[in-house]
């Protein structure tokens, strides 16, 4: 018999919990059929590692692994596969594709619906009896159960929707948890500053009056952030917080920011689409925008992502720029 090959896979949920999913090409192994992204293992490599590389090469995302799912054997015809599956949470949006034809995210309770490849089937059945048989935790107990910690936001042996919970739990009225959080979001460690990144989007989510007194501050370090995932957290934050309630004295950088963002090429799409969201805003302030970013949105035309090309149709089309600046 074949041994089989290891390959991770990883269910991602993103901000909204909805669970991506991406189709393989045509002249694929298994044309158009839908699965969990992921790839195989190289020598040498844990499995966790495997899985965080591969969507990073396949889909330009960061995430934090949060479980793992029992392994799927599966055998096709040309070859057996242990499929190694991750639970994953993401900020991302807006993947990368290099290696898959299309993506989308929906809700858990659409998995069955979807045309997968046989074994991510299994993947997404072990999914679905995960989330049916969850215990259910209120706000409260999980906020009770861990203690506080003002040196460390994330604290040790918590996944990322957890520690999500406990910050945005110890947040409100509580400055020094959120400044904790941002602090951490500069980390060179990219785990650390995703993780503090996320619980400080899903602290302005869930208590955006707690955040506003920090939005300066957030457009004075984001041209020090160098970690992506913290790069959109910022950029999101400041976006649905709304620019008049930061400070006009900071417009100004954040405007180069996020032209910067927009022409470096190395730039993560989702960084591009939030900042396009915000030159957007601005230009309702600042007419005088319009030129660059006409000019900066006509050097994205030939953009071979869909997000980029729909934000662009989205901001120069109905309601869009001949609107705000009529």
């Amino acid at each position: 018999m074949t041994p089989a090959i290891d390959v991770t896979c990883a269910v991602i949920r993103n901000n909204d919990g909805k669970i991506l999913v991406v189709q393989k090409g045509a002249d694929t192994d298994h044309p158009l059929k839908w699965e969990f992204p992921g790839g195989k293992t190289e020598q040498g490599e844990t499995h966790e590692e495997c899985i965080l590389r591969e969507i990073r090469e396949e889909l330009a995302m960061d995430m934090v692994i949060c479980g793992r799912l029992p392994v799927a054997l599966h055998s096709y015809p040309s070859k057996n596969i242990r499929l190694i599956p991750f639970i994953c949470d993401t900020l991302d949006r807006l993947p990368s594709l290099t290696e898959h034809t299309a993506f989308k995210w929906i809700d858990a309770g659409r998995l069955m619906t979807v045309d997968f490849a046989e074994a991510d089937i299994a993947v997404a059945r072990s999914y679905l009896c995960t989330v049916k048989h969850k215990p259910v935790r209120n706000r409260q107990d999980t906020a009770d159960s861990q203690p506080a910690s003002h040196t460390d936001p994330m604290p040790g042996g918590m996944n990322a929707t957890l520690a999500a919970q406990w910050a945005v739990s110890q947040a409100e009225g509580n400055p020094q948890i959120i400044d904790s959080l941002i602090e951490a979001s500069l980390s060179a460690d990219r785990k650390q500053a995703f993780r503090s990144s996320w619980a400080l989007l899903k602290t302005s989510e869930r208590f955006p009056e707690a955040i506003y007194p920090h939005l300066n501050r957030l457009a004075q370090l984001l041209p020090s952030v160098a970690c992506e995932s913290a790069q959109r957290a910022f950029l999101r934050i400041i976006s649905l917080s709304g620019l008049h309630r930061t400070g006009a004295e900071h417009h100004g950088a954040i405007t180069d920011f996020c032209f910067s963002a927009i022409k470096l090429q190395s730039s993560a799409i989702a960084v591009k689409a939030y900042s396009l969201d915000i030159l957007s805003a601005l230009l309702a302030i600042y007419p005088e925008l319009e030129n660059e970013l006409l000019a900066t949105i006509g050097l994205m035309q030939g953009s071979n992502s869909a997000a980029i090309r729909a934000k662009i149709r989205q901001i120069t089309g109905a309601g869009g720029i001949s609107k705000q600046t009529s």
